[in-house]
């Protein structure tokens, strides 16, 4: 557990973590080691009266048709069903033959009758106390609009099935001129999916227009009974129309002079430029300081659009309105990944309900011999830290290890789960309803509760904004260093932390400081976890109470499938090959508020029906005690009497 606080020669490392002058190796140092003042609670946050907290989620494109579904949900009682679709993949795909295909496995044809169906299931989740959030789809466009057929898909929807009693007319006669474009003038499209021969459009959000079909479809999915919507395909292409042209000419002149313009990126005249480009995600290592503006301007104005058809419109259609966006995160992919990577912190996340990362195939496999553990730990405790504390879930592409996948979020402040609530699946189902129903019973150490941390390690926004991406696998073996070290830590972006926040911690640490840590030798006060690398901890104190620190400990040990024919890890095919290894042993030494006194110390699993009391040890502040075995998930309850 001291691995990170031993002091060790740069020059015995076989990695070359410790050549001098490097910035990466200054930063991880810390996998070599270093120290910290710990022993604070971790900052709290305001209280918004307008947010919606919730403890389970559960999300399908497909086999929601499934007579037992409804079943499952009265099973699991999930806060919330991601389920339905009421954007482009509705419009575009339901009145087709494809319409019951990838990607939302409608179960019925025809845009009435599915339009019907979509409002009955609501009604009948509603009745299971679930709220709905239908999934939105706001520019993927699937069809041609002309043929041997003539339209086809979206296309034949807009110019022959739009409702104007449903819908109200329609924005402009010619859809074509709803999309994005490319430099001569020509609609952008691709055929990766092909579904029903058809290719794929893409509609452009800073088209004024396209934002009144937008609008339209929101009205007809709360009308339909909706609590809210996931807002998914939120991307900018090579955009070249007059819509983005003229957006990224305002935008250059408002944040830079014409002086600026020409010596920063030789544009002598910005008002005639028309620019060859307008990138979004790019490869970091082409990225230009132009080319980041690019990026820059398009996750504004997504946001922007996001703002204006989500949160101000459908708001006033529906206050209390849920809106959420589905985003990519993969292990902190930054420039050619994260829909807010270049976006400015005063609209990160601004006025949404909650997030949805997806983790793609970064964390959905184990190599334990090399210590993979298939974890988004830190990808959890950058958004919680982004987030405020608010409430998000994340898309792990893990139909396996469900168990690990529900801990994951549970343990980080987050809402299992997304995909793969595969209720179809007799284990999985009896698992993940286990587990929820584990949640729900306890579920004051769950809601709205906020994370109690000795440490603030910082994401390096303001670096990647200025496109240095390097820093981010610094700050990637820093996390690791500490997840396996086992200390209490959040993570908070370096633009998002102001000095208030830091002086509530011990200790900061950066890409940048890590190395100078070392100097001063090892706090005193430092909360101990005698724990495998397997195991992961995290603490949080229930929403409104000092009363409580409440330590997780989530154990990825399983055994694992050999590998595949190409060396590849082997993910399993569901979660008879999840196969969990118990843990036995993890020893806590935790250190204690200060003044505060030990009331009791209980465990609970959801493998075990009701809690255990454990015998703990009070000592110079410090409470020591023995986790029993668990298998993979196991939680303390440390009640605690603050100092008066």
């Amino acid at each position: 557990m001291d691995r990170v606080f031993r002091k060790s020669s740069s020059a015995s490392r076989p990695d070359g973590l410790g050549r001098a002058g490097s910035k990466t190796s200054r930063a991880s140092i810390l996998a070599i080691g270093l120290w910290a003042l710990l022993g604070t609670v971790s900052p709290g946050r305001a209280a918004d009266p307008a947010r919606f907290d919730f403890t389970t989620l559960v999300a399908h494109w497909a086999e929601y048709g499934d007579p037992d579904y409804l079943k499952f949900i009265e099973d699991a009682r999930p806060d919330i069903a991601q389920v339905g679709f009421y954007g482009a993949h509705f419009w575009s795909l339901g009145h087709t033959a494809e319409y019951n295909g990838y990607p939302s496995h409608f179960p019925v044809r025809g845009l009435n009758e599915l339009g019907d169906w979509f409002e009955a299931l609501n009604g009948k989740l509603h009745a299971r106390g679930t709220k709905v959030v239908g999934h939105f789809n706001v520019e993927f466009l699937v069809g041609d609009p002309d043929g041997p057929e003539g339209p086809r898909g979206f296309f034949k929807f807009y110019r022959d099935l739009w409702d104007e009693k449903t819908l109200g007319p329609k924005p402009v006669a010619d859809p074509v001129s709803l999309l994005e474009k490319n430099a001569d003038g020509s609609p952008i499209k691709t055929r990766t999916y092909a579904i029903g021969g058809m290719n794929e459009h893409w509609a452009c959000l800073r088209n004024p227009d396209w934002q009144k079909v937008l609008k339209a479809w929101v009205r007809h999915g709360i009308r339909r009974g909706l609590d809210g919507f996931i807002i998914n395909y939120f991307y900018r292409h090579n955009c070249l129309c007059e819509h983005c042209q003229t957006a990224f000419r305002s935008y250059l002149k408002e944040r830079f002079t014409p002086e600026e313009l020409r010596t920063k990126f030789a544009i002598e005249d910005l008002a005639r430029h028309r620019f060859p480009e307008i990138v979004s995600w790019h490869p970091a290592a082409e990225t230009t300081p132009l080319r980041l503006e690019m990026l820059r301007f398009s996750q504004i104005s997504n946001k922007q659009v996001f703002d204006e058809v989500f949160v101000k419109y459908g708001r006033s259609l529906k206050p209390d309105l849920i809106v959420a966006q589905w985003n990519h995160l993969g292990n902190l992919s930054q420039i050619d990944g994260d829909e807010r990577c270049l976006l400015p912190a005063e609209f990160w996340g601004r006025d949404e309900t909650y997030l949805w990362y997806s983790t793609g195939g970064a964390a959905n496999f184990t190599d334990l011999k090399k210590h993979v553990l298939g974890e988004a730990t830190l990808q959890a405790r950058y958004i919680r830290g982004a987030f405020d504390d608010r409430s998000f879930t994340l898309g792990k592409y893990e139909g396996t290890r469900i168990r690990a996948a529900i801990a994951e979020l549970a343990a980080n402040g987050g809402a299992p789960m997304g995909f793969y609530t595969k209720f179809t699946d007799p284990l999985a189902r009896a698992e993940i309803v286990r587990y929820y129903q584990f949640l729900k019973r306890h579920d004051a150490i769950y809601r709205g509760n906020v994370p109690h941390a000795e440490v603030a390690l910082l994401f390096p926004r303001r670096q990647v904004h200025e496109g240095k991406v390097a820093a981010v696998e610094s700050f990637r073996k820093l996390g690791q260093a500490l997840l396996e070290s086992h200390v209490l830590f959040d993570v908070w972006p370096d633009d998002q932390f102001p000095a208030e926040k830091a002086a509530k911690y011990q200790r900061v640490i950066t890409v940048a400081n890590a190395g100078e840590t070392l100097a001063a030798g090892r706090p005193d006060r430092l909360s101990r976890f005698a724990a495998p690398f397997s195991v992961r901890v995290s603490a949080s104190r229930p929403k409104g109470s000092n009363g409580e620190i409440d330590l997780h400990f989530v154990n990825y040990n399983r055994e694992e499938l050999p590998p595949g024919s190409d060396g590849q890890p082997n993910l399993g095919v569901g979660i008879r090959d999840e196969k969990p290894l118990a843990v036995s042993g993890v020893a806590a030494d935790l250190v204690l508020p200060e003044g505060a006194t030990l009331r009791s110390v209980r465990f609970l699993t959801p493998e075990q029906a009701e809690p255990r009391t454990l015998d703990a040890k009070v000592a110079d502040g410090r409470v020591h005690f023995v986790v029993p075995e668990f298998l993979v998930y196991g939680v303390v309850r440390v009640e605690i009497q603050p100092r008066d």
